[in-house]
């Protein structure tokens, strides 16, 4: 294309050196260029030259970088654009009849001014999105702060002491932390959607442990619903009791006040993301200010009431006294203190579970422990036990017997403290933050919004990220629950659903029993968040290329680890009750195998372990013990022939490779390629459950692509070393050109040294439809079957349903015989293939018979040999006989028969007195034969015809018959001669007949090395 320098401020037009041209159909323009941009026939514009002349200073097709040609959304209001294809930049279009391909197809590419009042739809709503402030700090710090900060810390801070406090803090803060920045470069390598966990671990590892993950990581936030509104309700049934009131009993009254909150929870959330983001920042205030309170309270000195209660203000003793450990009751342990703590540290991503609702580029994450330290300083105020008793006053009579520490500050707590009757102090009142504060209203004030800002952030992110677990329809009857509403695409039934499950966990009514449950499932969630962003790292994919790089991936996988530790330390049947599920949703999705592609970590490594067992490979030499017989198939496109599929996949599976060769005929065209390449091939295959590849090629005719597929397909020592295709049946009635070029892709395929295995069977090898593709026309044509083929071939875009048609080789064979005909050594293929249908359970049970040729008189010597000789590979086969008879001279009908069928393919007398001599008839006509061919073939023709009458007398009722393929001379076989073998030898047989002849190279050894 000729590029014309452009000027900096004013565009040069390129039609006065370009004449317009255009491409006509049948009802009137395709496409076409007019001097400034490519226009289809609707109007349609494939790119402007306007921008191209801006960016790059010249005139041409060529445009400039643009965002739209790499994103897969448009943006509302907005014309997107689409960049040209390779077709249109290389091609002459005036050559090619058909439109050019868009790289990236939109019904929304229309030009500006070429679109109609009719085609503007009405722009949509935008949905609310929120920044990271109300999306993502302040949800994250209100999860933190919730409620096992305010009902909690205390009591485990009186358990384990400051100091393993502070330990179970930094473990926590370390695992939390790692994982923060494991989300964070997971969540910069791409733009995230909804679905927050879920959707960053199952497009990292991929749907099998994503899937599993985010059911887990949904119905763990749905049961942290029941754990915040259960603290929720300890706090009211705790000021009911102290007003005397009392609604059933303290159990009950917890389940009664849980159940109304959480069914006020779920209106605020079926109002909407918006109306839930006010009432979190409403009660972010609350609890900034419940903060306030608290430190005030712990520097006013304590009145009477308070210390009665056990708080004294800042104390050294106290604190030393509560930095050691005082443990309790049966949860008196460090794993089961940690175990109720580290819900609390699960806020971090609660701004990523609304990733679908964020703003473009803001974080989902963040780690906030800085006031879980501080809380652990206040510790040093207040003692663990206390009577809250005014008269409870040191006396001085009993001042030597006064037990606790609360003597030396003139209170007697020991009548208590001796009978464990003590109602106040950190071990024995969850609400002693409340007593600390200055303003006791307040904490509770903190309370309330602690507890229910959080219930209401994971009543929220449990529904979005089961969600978009249910679009993926990665399990069944799920996907109920995935149908959005509103602009937000807010999942009315998910917030059902996790409604009913956080009831249901409500009735528990025991926050220390609730929390353990809670910790196990979102431990195993954030050791798969760290291993993602480990094996998204040590993959060394192109495509990994986080934003964020303050990460490690030995830290991620630290993080990991030490996760799935703390899991078994923490509760062991519960750890290997996640590990189970996890385990049964990978393996069913392992099962199903379901059509997405995420391009996950898991994909890239699975390419760097084959890349480095195929590199690996060059170091090692061939062995024949290691021999595998690497089928390269001719089979078109495989649903075309699902018997030669089917047989070549029943040896070959777990076993060998498997190459299925298309050859599409043709000059290279964004048609034909599409053809060779479809996926659609693959997929045909899969569904079938044939392991195999499939590799198309384009070429001008079918020997070519042929040649082609030999020489090219495979990767190293990975690459096939058998050609098998199917037998030509219509090369009477095809044209003389096509039989020479089936029979020259044989003796090409032995000129490369491959074996050559070629299956006829009665019924034909085809399976036609009316709306296929593409047939290879060097095989089976369609005239013999009646189908009409002048049917133009579909277009590319259009996917055809493939059938999977039912053929013999699915089918069991039970006892029937495999009858292997080994006249002629070829290195022992014709043994081998056998011997693997054998080891397959649908012809397990078939019988193996050898047949030999030998001489009569030495028939039971010869059969001996050879029985040895077989014994020797140890291939199982015991059942050999040897045909005297083979030699003998064929039925003369039989023979007359043959010449019938070589007669159109002779030399007449015409062509013998003519002035064309042999040697050019040979070459502008290779498939005739002359009396001189026939007459040295002679032998070999005779005993391809008395073969086919041993087959008929002794394999009539075989499962399959394997005979040596016999093998013409190239340059005096001529192809028609060689094609009248072939269909003698295996004419009129009903079981299927493969001919096999291998490369003259050994496939067996009787040695061990």
């Amino acid at each position: 294309m000729e590029e014309v320098p452009a000027a900096p401020n004013e565009g040069i037009s390129l039609s006065a050196l370009r004449s317009q041209f255009s491409v006509n159909g049948e009802e009137g323009p395709k496409y076409g260029f007019d001097g400034s941009k490519y226009h289809y026939g609707d109007g349609t514009s494939v790119a402007s030259q306007n921008s191209s002349q801006i960016l790059t200073g010249y005139d041409t097709l060529d445009v400039g970088p643009n965002y739209d040609f790499y994103a897969n959304t448009n943006a509302q209001g907005r014309v997107r654009r689409s960049r040209p294809s390779l077709f249109q930049l290389h091609s002459n279009i005036e050559e090619d009849s058909c439109p050019p391909p868009l790289y990236e197809e939109t019904n929304t590419g229309r030009a500006p001014g070429d679109s109609s009042e009719d085609d503007v739809e009405e722009p949509q709503s935008e949905p609310t999105r929120f920044g990271w402030v109300k999306g993502v700090m302040i949800r994250c710090m209100l999860n933190i702060w919730g409620v096992i900060l305010y009902l909690r810390l205390p009591w485990i801070t009186a358990q384990a002491g400051i100091g393993l406090t502070w330990v179970i803090i930094l473990l926590s803060s370390c695992i939390t932390g790692i994982t923060g920045l494991s989300t964070s470069a997971i969540a910069t390598n791409g733009r995230v959607k909804g679905g927050g966990t879920y959707f960053l671990i199952s497009r990292s590892l991929g749907p099998e442990l994503g899937g599993s993950i985010g059911l887990i990581f949904a119905f763990a936030n749905a049961v942290a619903v029941a754990m915040h509104t259960v603290g929720f309700a300890e706090t009211v049934q705790a000021l009911m009791q102290e007003s005397g009131a009392s609604i059933v009993d303290p159990i009950n009254d917890i389940r009664i006040i849980g159940v109304i909150t959480v069914t006020c929870l779920l209106a605020i959330s079926l109002a909407g993301m918006e109306w839930e983001a006010k009432a979190q920042v409403l009660f972010f205030i609350v609890i900034l200010v419940s903060f306030a309170n608290y430190i005030v309270g712990t520097i006013i000195p304590a009145t009477p009431q308070k210390q009665a209660k056990g708080f004294f203000s800042y104390q050294a003793d106290i604190f030393a006294e509560n930095f050691v450990p005082n443990w309790r009751g049966p949860e008196g342990n460090f794993f089961g203190m940690f175990s109720i703590f580290f819900p609390s540290a699960t806020g971090i991503l609660a701004g990523a579970n609304i990733s679908g609702d964020l703003k473009a580029g803001e974080k989902g994450s963040l780690d906030e422990r800085e006031m879980f330290n501080s809380d652990a300083y206040y510790r040093a105020c207040l003692v663990r036990d206390a009577s809250g008793i005014m008269n409870d006053t040191l006396a001085m009579s009993s001042a030597d017997s006064c037990q606790g520490l609360a003597c030396q500050y003139g209170w007697d707590f020991t009548d208590c403290i001796t009978n464990r009757t003590c109602t106040y102090g950190l071990s024995n009142q969850y609400q002693s933050m409340s007593l600390v504060s200055g303003f006791a209203p307040l904490i509770t004030a903190g309370i309330f919004g602690a507890t229910l800002s959080s219930a209401l952030a994971c009543l929220v992110s449990a529904p979005k990220v089961f969600q978009c677990l249910c679009k993926d329809n990665l399990y069944p009857v799920i996907g109920f629950f995935g149908k959005g509403n509103g602009k937000n695409d807010e999942p009315i039934r998910g917030y059902v659903l996790a409604y009913i499950i956080a009831v249901c966990f409500v009735l528990i009514a025991e926050l220390n029993t609730i929390a353990p449950i809670i910790s196990n499932f979102f431990l195993c969630s954030y050791a798969l968040i760290n291993f993602s962003c480990f094996h998204a790292s040590i993959t060394n994919s192109p495509g990994w290329r986080p934003s964020f790089r303050f990460y490690s991936k030995w830290m991620s996988l630290l993080g990991a680890v030490v996760s799935v530790i703390i899991m078994f330390l923490l509760t062991w049947w519960a750890a290997l009750i996640a590990i189970g599920i996890v385990i049964f949703l990978l393996g069913y999705v392992l099962y199903k195998r379901p059509s997405v592609n995420w391009g996950s970590s898991v994909q890239a490594g699975s390419y760097n372990m084959a890349l480095s067992y195929c590199v690996s490979l060059n170091q090692v030499d061939d062995h024949i013990k290691n021999y595998r017989p690497q089928c390269l198939v001719l089979t078109g496109p495989p649903s075309c022939r699902p018997a030669l599929v089917d047989f070549v996949g029943t040896f070959t599976k777990n076993l060998s490779l498997m190459i299925c060769g298309n050859v599409v005929t043709g000059g290279p065209s964004p048609a034909t390629l599409d053809t060779a390449s479809s996926n659609s091939h693959v997929t045909w295959l899969n569904k079938r459950q044939i392991k195999s590849f499939y590799h198309g090629v384009v070429a001008n005719d079918l020997r070519t692509g042929v040649k082609m597929l030999l020489q090219g397909a495979g990767l190293g020592r990975i690459r096939p070393n058998v050609l098998l295709t199917g037998f030509k049946r219509d090369w009477r009635k095809d044209k003389p050109s096509c039989i020479d070029n089936y029979i020259g892709i044989l003796h090409d395929a032995f000129d490369l040294q491959y074996g050559v295995c070629v299956l006829r069977m009665r019924e034909g090898l085809d399976v036609f439809r009316q709306a296929q593709t593409h047939v290879n026309p060097g095989f089976e044509a369609s005239p013999e079957r009646g189908v009409n083929t002048s049917v133009p071939p579909a277009p590319p875009s259009i996917q055809f349903p493939q059938p999977q048609p039912s053929t013999v080789f699915q089918s069991q064979q039970g006892k029937k015989t495999i009858d292997v005909y080994w006249l002629f050594d070829d290195g022992g293929l014709t043994l081998l293939l056998p011997y693997l249908l054998t080891r397959k359970k649908r012809w397990a049970r078939c019988k193996v018979r050898v047949f030999v040729g030998g001489d009569i008189q030495r028939k039971e010597e010869q059969r001996k040999e050879v029985m040895d000789l077989i014994s020797k590979f140890r291939l199982g086969f015991h059942d050999v006989e040897v045909l005297p008879d083979i030699n003998a001279r064929p039925q003369p009908e039989h023979v007359r028969r043959f010449e019938d069928l070589i007669g159109p393919y002779r030399i007449n007398t015409a062509q013998k007195d003519g002035h064309v001599t042999a040697e050019q008839l040979n070459q502008d006509c290779p498939w005739m034969v002359s009396d001189e061919e026939i007459e040295t073939n002679k032998p070999k023709t005779l005993r391809q015809i008395r073969l086919n009458e041993v087959l008929q007398d002794y394999s009539r009722d075989a499962a399959i018959i394997i005979v040596t393929m016999p093998v013409g001379r190239r340059g005096q076989c001529p192809s028609a001669l060689y094609m009248a073998w072939l269909e003698t030898l295996s004419r009129d047989l009903r079981p299927p007949v493969l001919l096999v002849r291998g490369n003259q190279e050994n496939v067996l050894t009787f040695y061990c090395q």
